[in-house]
């Protein structure tokens, strides 16, 4: 529980959704119930139950944003025939996800997060993601995410 929306708060947060994340193709891997464990995550982690969350993903362009439970579990683990484009994020699976904030902003029960995050696989291969998370404090204390997007970052054409 978070009596107080800190800078430290949000970098906690960080760290357990890269966890939840974690865990969740961990879980997949080992053939266990990952879609219980990917429930957990999102209602832990994302504020669907409180209100609206505008949450936009890295790789999605059909159904851009998931703006319903539904459409948040199916991003991170697939299998919903609704978005077919959804390859499960989550069960890659990834060895270490790694936040690196540009900057924090924080007003009373609210906080905006930006930055990169970095993505290794189990090959050593590093995914750099730009983000932006949004934060509230919910009435049962926990630090809830109510605007997240991501977005891979801008490669620009060479000329040739």
């Amino acid at each position: 529980m978070v009596k107080h929306l800190t800078k430290r708060a949000v970098r906690e947060a960080q760290k357990s959704w890269g966890e939840g994340v974690l865990k969740i193709g961990e879980s997949f891997s080992k053939n266990e119930d990952y879609k219980s464990v990917t429930e957990e995550f999102v209602n832990q982690h994302y504020g669907y139950k409180e209100g609206i969350v505008l949450f936009k993903p890295t790789i999605a362009s059909i159904e851009q944003f998931r703006d319903t439970f539904e459409k948040a579990i199916s991003y991170f683990i697939s299998g919903n025939p609704k978005f077919p484009e959804d390859l499960g994020f989550a069960l890659r699976p990834w060895k270490t996800i790694k936040f690196r904030n540009a900057g924090i902003i924080h007003i009373k029960n609210h906080a905006v997060a930006m930055g990169n995050y970095f993505f290794t696989d189990f090959n050593g291969d590093e995914t750099k993601v730009e983000y932006t998370f949004a934060y509230f404090l919910s009435e049962n204390g926990s630090l809830k995410i109510n605007v997240h997007h991501s977005s891979l970052p801008f490669k620009a054409n060479k000329k040739k």
